[in-house]
């Protein structure tokens, strides 16, 4: 290696070191490589969440950083031949082209280096923790016409050794984050037990039964008290198991119709007729049954607030009966001719895509824009990380004062617990907190004693049945982060990780891809029966990446 190349590393070690984030001194770096060396036109790219690009698109990446200005918007291609990058990805070797218009084509060179012959040189960009999977690719041009442009040899070392000490700094910065964390842990635990022993017991942030005080959900309480006391109707929009009756009631409770009743109706528990007739009500004689005139919940909501839970499961028909209510106030009892008029605050709620409904014509516009008048969106669970303690200490202390006892977490169980994302939300860290205490063989509730540490996560089996969607219906169903299942193994010498969610889903983090090794491959499916999703369970891979690797290696799946 010449001493240009050596002075470059030099510079470029020094760059790495000085970084806080090495992803953005990347552009420098490829400046010093364009000064030293003449390597043009460096780019950087890196595998992007495999759970959000397009069906079918293998290994899809984005354009981290580049030597030059680029328009963000812009196709990855016209920066980095697509071809390319899609060869380097799936085998993991340099690559080196000497003529690139000749091996790829014209349109392989990117628009601002044609008019003369261009070498590309492209090296991958290996996980600092699993060295076999590729996380990226660093990618440089040579003009024809350089001096340099027969030392193919060298740019590749210089490249892999950019993208060796670029991985370092990775690893380092996430072993920085790790210690900032456990320091962050240790302090609050430390304060925590200090107002423990000083007798000073502190409760949660609490509104109207809500506990909670991040960002997420203080945004959210703050448009509750701001609509609650006007007389527009309100939508309460979010997964399942976000809280939306709790919500439901916080609306009615800082309203100043707070004295009057509050009646909930769950319309995806009733068919049309039973929903009509409990709604509106029913006349003596009205159908075989009624022996007696009945109330319905408009009625009985009557100078209070009426919460209609899972409005987007109502049928077309009772929609437009629903729409007349809403609109005038006014609805005759079933088998009735008396109009009732009365006075009801609507707030419904749904985990459907209502917009989406509405342009297939399931759902009427005209009830749309009636009942969305204030919409409020509810974060899930694992947009609000800080309140996963508290909500999970509330639980654990209803449960002991339900069963008599006095359960009480680790602080390592705590720590599992604020790990994970919970797709089931609010419900089901109630679900896990109840069945960990109701498991235990004594006070004190261990981190191994939890369903993750043991493999029995629910979240992770209903994972396994879904094919690679979100198992939790709502707004956000088939964007959540597939958790990861590890690979059973003997037991290890250290604790082992949660069978959770990744802690860290930036696109350079530790990511199984379909470039999985043969080998890995035919033993995992031998080992799961050739059953594809179970081997993505013992891979921590969806389905469909499993189904990618097998036919990228040309693996048969046999049939036992």
């Amino acid at each position: 290696m010449d001493r240009l190349a050596l002075d470059a590393i030099y510079e470029i070690a020094k760059t790495f070191t000085a970084a806080p984030d090495p992803i953005q001194v990347v552009p420098d770096i490829l400046n010093v490589l364009s000064s030293f060396l003449d390597l043009r036109h460096g780019v950087l790219a890196l595998l992007t969440d495999p759970e959000t690009d397009v069906p079918g698109q293998r290994n899809p990446y984005s354009i981290a950083a580049t030597a030059f200005s680029r328009d963000a918007t812009a196709p990855a291609s016209e920066v980095l031949p697509d071809r390319v990058a899609r060869v380097v990805f799936s085998s993991g070797v340099p690559l080196v082209s000497f003529d690139l218009a000749a091996e790829f084509g014209e349109d392989a060179v990117p628009t601002r280096l044609r008019g003369e012959g261009q070498t590309l040189i492209a090296v991958p960009l290996r996980d600092p923790e699993q060295s076999h999977f590729v996380l990226g690719l660093l990618c440089a041009f040579r003009s024809h016409a350089d001096a340099r442009a027969g030392l193919s040899d060298i740019d590749v070392r210089v490249l892999t050794m950019v993208a060796s000490l670029l991985e370092q700094a990775l690893r380092f910065r996430r072993r920085i984050a790790k210690d900032r964390d456990r320091a962050l842990s240790d302090t609050r635990r430390l304060i925590q037990s200090l107002r423990e022993q000083s007798g000073e017991t502190p409760g949660p942030v609490s509104f109207d039964g809500i506990i909670g005080d991040s960002p997420a959900i203080s945004d959210v309480i703050q448009q509750v008290k701001r609509v609650a006391p006007k007389r527009t109707p309100v939508l309460l929009r979010g997964e399942s198991g976000t809280g939306k009756e709790l919500f439901a009631r916080a609306v009615h409770s800082q309203s100043k119709r707070q004295k009057g009743p509050f009646v909930r109706v769950n319309c995806a528990a009733l068919s049309e007729t039973l929903l009509e007739s409990e709604l509106f009500g029913h006349e003596k004689g009205a159908f075989t049954g009624a022996a007696q005139l009945k109330k319905g919940r408009f009625e009985l909501a009557d100078g209070g607030t009426l919460f209609l839970d899972e409005i987007g499961e109502i049928s077309p028909t009772f929609q437009t009966k629903l729409l007349r209510v809403l609109q005038e106030g006014e609805f005759e009892r079933v088998g009735g001719t008396k109009t009732m008029k009365v006075d009801v605050r609507i707030v419904a709620a749904t985990n459907r895509d209502l917009e989406a409904a509405v342009a297939k014509g399931d759902f009427r516009a005209d009830l749309y824009f009636r009942i969305c008048v204030v919409p409020i969106v509810l974060p899930p669970l694992r947009d609000r990380p800080s309140d996963i303690r508290p909500l999970a200490q509330l639980f654990l202390d209803q449960f002991n004062r339900s069963n008599g006892t006095k359960v009480r977490f680790a602080a390592d169980a705590f720590d599992t617990i604020c790990k994970c994302k919970f797709p089931g939300n609010v419900r089901e860290l109630e679900n896990c907190v109840n069945r960990a205490a109701a498991l235990s063989d004594g006070e004190i509730v261990l981190g191994q004693e939890l369903a993750c540490r043991q493999g029995t996560c629910l979240s992770a089996d209903l994972w396994r049945l879904q094919d690679g969607g979100s198992p939790i219906g709502g707004l956000a169903s088939g964007q959540v982060v597939t958790p990861a299942i590890r690979r059973p193994a003997p037991p290890p010498a250290t604790e082992p990780e949660p069978a959770s969610f990744p802690e860290d889903p930036a696109p350079f983090g530790p990511r199984k891809t379909a470039n999985t090794a043969r080998e890995e491959l035919i033993a995992a499916m031998e080992e799961a029966g050739w059953v594809k999703a179970k081997a993505a369970r013992l891979l921590g891979l969806t389905p469909r990446q499993i189904a990618y690797a097998l036919q990228k290696h040309g693996i048969e799946v046999r049939r036992i």
